[in-house]
């Protein structure tokens, strides 16, 4: 069987389509992590939505990774967590980051990492029914995209963004096919930028950002070969490599990334931006990795070879009109940490209920507003804390009482000095110690992935001061019902089975959560959701109840009596809370629209001053 060769497409100025030929209600630009998760949570969602994308397949390279549990969770809503644990690798084997002169060579000491030391672990257990998993892109966006469009999403390959208009009822967006060079109009409600670093969307939109942008370069090089006699006894996914120029920009050190246990492999080494990369020979390629391996016994075959550029970069803006940007488009920054595809899926998670609601009619346009509100903060908290810990890895070469390892033999010296006695080396030990110890900071940042309170107007506070963080904020994750923060995992029973409480809320709906004593707060519930059109979960925890509390954790973490109220949102956040029950049934019905008519955009983002005005008030706002 012969096929015809590709035609050479005509110029494009040729083969303009003047009017819109394609509608649909959210249009996508990207399909990576986060254009590929904003797919997948509208169309869960029931909302009708195309995704656009310049290249002719996903991800061909494993970039990002590290699956941290609150994208587990998002995951896991949309009933997907159990596909991606038969691929990723599973959490066991992340957990011994170590420091070393090359993997076959001295080791400088090793730190547990993503929950994996015993203390710690429990924490992690603790705060989510979820593990952490390496999960690169490769594996999380063919997942994603394909449930996409099992669910309904439109997908478009080899189709690149042109530009945008926008006007009172809609967005205009001009797209190419790459193939044929035909250029056509897609006419949606509102439009996601998800088109990663280099944003077009974001270009267009004018966005204003901060930080100083590129601040180094880096050398990706991905290849296959059998590692594992080096690793299969400190397993991990990275392993750092203290060398001859190695905290030249880049990642702070050389690196070697697990991508597939122990037979696939990423180099990260790094160049001096502003002189470029160097050419990437076979040479060059096999030098490094054997460099860094500490051995040249070993056959390789490299997959892929490419520089990136480490980022400093924000939006502190990112979104005008009905135009809205996520993922790496509005905040650009190393690997470090491993919150890149996370922090991306879960922009999208945040902005996709809302975009649902206010498409379906059920929120308030002014919904959307909370989104840039909610998810700036997190952009520029990512972006400083990933560079932070390139910073960081510096303190290891203090330790050693070294500013930069251009002299080796100087470095060899040092080196050497740690294995002395005495107070000489006493003294580099216990700084190298130290200085290992600090990188929790960025491989157990648990509080950065889970600390999250929004300040919007999609929160109603509830006059109570936010909580003080007992433990490192940055390190330690605290739960709280406190409005605005998401809310707490604990193993309840349904019927007698053990289930998480994140699985009695979400599912692309807001719930009211009480206890035995606010049946108030349910019969509203199930009034106010038929009168507004909207699916509400009603949940009832106590003895005798479909859902019971037999170890007792909920009512530890509740921070209400049994008969007050939360009212979740579709992202697991609470939206409102109220700590007791109300003096009527109308008092109940009253609070409660006044939540709704807040968090749908349809009202105050206040709590109601008293029972004075009449619940039917509230209903006409939203």
């Amino acid at each position: 069987m012969t096929h015809d060769p590709v035609p050479t497409p005509p110029a494009p100025e040729d083969l303009v389509l003047e009017d819109p030929v394609l509608e649909t209600d959210v249009l996508v630009v990207g399909t990576g992590p986060a254009g590929a998760s904003a797919a997948l949570f509208l169309a869960t969602y029931g909302t009708r939505v195309m995704v656009v994308t310049k290249y002719g397949r996903l991800a061909d390279s494993p970039r990002a990774h590290i699956t941290n549990q609150r994208t587990m969770e998002a995951l896991r809503d949309m009933g997907l967590e159990d596909a991606l644990l038969a691929e990723a690798t599973p959490w066991d084997s992340m957990g011994n980051t170590t420091f070393c002169t090359s993997l076959a060579g001295e080791e400088l000491g090793r730190i547990p990492s993503w929950g994996t030391d015993t203390a710690r672990r429990a924490r992690y257990e603790l705060q989510s029914p979820c593990p952490m998993v390496d999960a690169p892109q490769t594996i999380t966006e063919p997942i994603l995209v394909q449930a996409a469009q099992e669910r309904g999403a439109t997908v478009r390959f080899d189709t690149e963004y042109v530009d945008h208009v926008q006007d009172a009822d809609g967005v205009t967006t001009t797209v190419r096919d790459r193939l044929t060079g035909a250029t056509y109009r897609v006419r949606s409600r509102y439009l996601v930028g998800a088109d990663g670093a280099r944003s077009r969307v974001a270009e267009h939109l004018d966005l204003p950002y901060e930080g100083p942008g590129a601040v180094g370069g880096s050398l990706s090089i991905v290849f296959e070969a059998d590692l594992s006699r080096f690793v299969a006894h400190r397993p991990s996914v990275l392993y750092w490599m203290l060398q001859p120029g190695a905290e030249r920009e880049g990642v702070g050190l050389g690196v070697l990334r697990m991508i597939k246990p122990w037979n696939e492999w990423m180099v990260m080494w790094g160049y001096e931006v502003a002189a470029g990369p160097p050419e990437l020979t076979d040479e060059f390629v096999r030098e490094l990795a054997v460099n860094l391996v500490g051995t040249d016994d070993f056959e390789m075959r490299v997959k892929s070879a490419s520089p990136w550029t480490v980022n400093h970069h924000y939006a502190t803006t990112l979104a005008k009109g009905r135009v809205f940007c996520v993922g790496d488009a509005v905040h650009r920054h190393p690997p470090t940490n491993g919150l890149g595809s996370n922090t991306s899926i879960q922009d999208s998670y945040n902005l996709a209920w809302k975009l649902a609601h206010v498409v379906a009619g059920t929120a308030d346009p002014a919904l959307l507003d909370s989104y840039d509100a909610e998810r700036a903060p997190v952009a520029k908290q990512i972006v400083e804390r990933a560079n932070q810990s390139i910073a960081d890895t510096g303190r290891i070469l203090a330790a050693l009482e070294l500013e930069d390892t251009s002299d080796p033999a100087r470095l060899e010296a040092q080196l050497e000095l740690r294995k002395a006695p005495g107070a000489d080396g006493e003294r580099v030990r216990a700084a190298l110690r130290e200085a290992i110890a600090y990188k929790q900071y960025e491989f157990d940042a648990h509080g950065v992935e889970h600390n999250h309170r929004y300040a919007s107007g999609a929160v109603l506070p509830d006059g109570t001061p936010e909580p003080e963080y007992a433990l490192d904020p940055e390190l330690y994750a605290q739960p709280t019902t406190w409005p605005g923060a998401r809310i707490p995992h604990t193993w309840v029973t349904v019927d007698g089975t053990r289930t998480s409480t994140l699985d009695l809320v979400g599912q692309g709906r807001f719930a009211v959560v009480t206890g035995i004593g606010g049946e108030a707060w349910v019969d509203a519930a199930r009034e106010l959701g038929t009168e507004l059109g909207l699916d509400l979960t009603t949940v009832a925890v106590g003895p005798g109840r479909p859902v019971e509390d037999p170890y007792g954790t909920w009512a530890d973490l509740r921070e209400t009596e049994d008969s007050g109220v939360l009212l979740v949102r579709p992202d697991l956040h609470v939206a409102a809370r109220r700590a007791s029950a109300p003096a009527t049934a109308a008092e109940a019905r009253e609070w409660l629209a006044h939540a709704l008519s807040a968090v749908l955009g349809r009202g105050p983002a206040v709590a109601p001053e008293g029972p004075e005005e009449p619940a039917e008030a509230v209903l006409a706002a939203v």
